[in-house]
């Protein structure tokens, strides 16, 4: 069966740094792109980083431009979130998912909180 497992998540303060990882398993990693999403409480599940099968190429939404960075490794089947300078607006729970994949295979996710 198909597994995306989170981690990395925690509390910390504006302008702190978070790295968060996505394992999967039950798929051909390497031959699927992947995303970040994120869902803050009363919002939609928005789109953060994405990254191609290879790796090659990388897209962000404006957001979060010059403070994070998406990454993968297909050798170890991981997929990273590296979150810089973060700021309260950043607070959500984040999820990884094949963006070409339906809403049907959320994991659990990894809480991000930034709070003074």
């Amino acid at each position: 069966q198909v597994q995306l497992v989170e981690s990395g998540g925690g509390l910390v303060q504006p302008g702190g740094s978070l790295r968060l990882s996505c394992v999967a398993s039950g798929y051909m990693f390497r031959g699927n792109a992947m995303g970040w999403y994120r869902q803050s409480p009363g919002s939609q599940r928005e789109l953060v980083a994405q990254i191609t099968s290879s790796g090659g190429t990388t897209t962000y939404r404006d957001s979060v431009k010059g403070r994070f960075t998406i990454s993968r490794d297909n050798a170890k089947s991981t997929v990273y979130l590296q979150m810089n300078n973060l700021k309260p607006e950043d607070t959500a729970v984040y999820y990884c998912k094949p963006p070409g994949w339906s809403s049907d295979y959320w994991g659990q996710g990894t809480q991000v909180t930034v709070s003074s």
